[in-house]
């Protein structure tokens, strides 16, 4: 454990960091700023594509792909993980959080592009894709294929299934006091009736309830902000202040510095989107679209979405009341600093808060089981899906009962390990972007 938690803290505290974010540079460049047509990217995303050559059963569409995405990447990181980059980097980490995302959505694009060109048909003539297919067919390295397969399995075992069902029984204990084993039980058999359908029960639920969960929480986080609208501008100010001078919040009392805003805005950006990871592109590769480019703009979005609109209102919800209601924040640990801004909700802060983190949960297990799921027949052939999908369920249980410290080691450390194939694969066949 030891071991694990010091690889973790030197990799995602300089290595990973600079690799990433000169990843998104790069392919923010060398596509030509694709994040300047994000409005066409969101249009595409709501607007049916032509009929397409498979005929009128259409297994997944563009904005199907999207939801499916965003059911993955949207979490608790989002919301306890933009509070702990404000309690350990100061405001300016909100900051540093946003340009990832910003950033983010060009690598999002290459990662997708690769995804869609590369993908295959499978036996139930379903589209599946992903890193493992641009490194098995674009670059013709299997070997490395299947080790991004295989790391994905395991991701989707630790940050898709037993750390989303241990915060899920997390959050309702402490605002509940249900227990763990009722949850577990309850979580498991909402998610298997899901899951059980493969991608296209994924891919409804996840068009259903992803847009309306956004909608709620971004509903909730506008009217704080109007609440505490006195101060949004000085806000808005401090938070790009303390991005590049810590020292300007509070006279330095805070104790900041610039590279704890940087490090810990940027990982919970790069943790939060999963830009660079390659996962995106496995549902981006679901889709039937014919046309690559357009897919990979409408998963771009998802990005877009997450983190820069999202977290990027979570931050400025807790730093707008740590203005405001400084006493709030008082002897409260680096998770609860959004717990204590939506207390201040006209109507059941607390308990909107507590529900919008129980949903965001249960779309993660749901939108990750699909990526778990690709790995599987990548790695076994579908003959062996079923048994994993039994596994997943019962792991949702067992997660949500059980300690979880290695859990979340482990699973940081394969998702640092994800980055490189992908990456790979993003610059040697990046003449193939369009």
């Amino acid at each position: 454990m030891g071991l694990i938690s010091k690889i973790n803290t030197f990799l995602w505290s300089c290595p990973l960091l600079f690799v990433l974010m000169g990843t998104h540079l790069y392919f923010t460049m060398k596509l030509r700023f694709p994040q300047i047509h994000i409005i066409k990217a969101v249009k595409l995303s709501v607007t049916p594509e032509k009929q397409s050559a498979s005929g009128k059963n259409t297994p997944v569409s563009p904005f199907a792909a999207l939801a499916t995405t965003l059911a993955a990447t949207l979490g608790t990181g989002n919301i306890i993980g933009v509070s702990t980059a404000v309690a350990l980097g100061g405001p300016g980490a909100v900051f540093w959080c946003w340009l990832t995302g910003v950033l983010g959505m060009a690598t999002s694009y290459a990662e997708c592009y690769l995804g869609s060109l590369f993908k295959e048909k499978n036996r139930e003539k379903v589209f599946v894709g992903g890193p493992m297919y641009v490194l098995k067919n674009g670059l013709g390295k299997k070997g490395l294929a299947r080790f991004y397969a295989l790391c994905t399995l395991v991701a989707a075992f630790g940050v898709g299934c037993t750390t989303q069902a241990n915060s899920l029984t997390q959050t309702t204990s402490l605002t509940w006091g249900i227990s763990p084993h009722i949850v577990g039980i309850a979580a498991a058999v909402v998610s298997g009736m899901v899951l059980l359908g493969g991608i296209r029960s994924i891919s409804k639920v996840c068009m259903k309830l992803i847009p309306a969960l956004g909608f709620l929480y971004i509903a909730g986080c506008v009217i704080l902000l109007y609440l505490n609208r006195s101060v949004l501008v000085p806000g808005l100010c401090m938070i790009v202040r303390c991005a590049f001078d810590p020292s300007a919040m509070f006279g330095g009392a805070a104790g900041y510095s610039l590279t704890a805003a940087a490090r810990y805005g940027i990982a919970r950006g790069l943790y939060t989107n999963e830009a660079g990871i390659g996962t995106a592109a496995i549902a981006a590769a679901s889709s039937d679209t014919k046309d690559p480019s357009r897919q990979a703009f409408v998963s771009m979005t998802a990005v877009f979405w997450d983190t820069v609109v999202i977290c990027l209102l979570t931050g400025l919800v807790i730093v707008t009341n740590m203005m405001v209601h400084p006493e709030s924040v008082q002897g409260v640990n680096e998770t609860g600093l959004a717990a204590a801004a939506f207390r201040y909700l006209p109507v059941g802060g607390n308990t909107f808060l507590s529900l919008a983190l129980v949903a965001f949960a249960i779309t993660t297990l749901i939108g990750w089981s699909y990526f778990g799921e690709r790995a599987v027949e990548y790695l076994f052939g579908m003959r062996f899906i079923s048994f994993y999908k039994l596994c997943y369920i019962v792991m949702i249980y067992i997660g949500a009962v059980i300690p979880l410290g290695v859990v979340w080691q482990c699973t940081d450390l394969v998702n640092a390990v994800m980055v490189v194939p992908n990456v790979i694969a993003l610059f040697a066949l990046q003449k193939c972007i369009k």
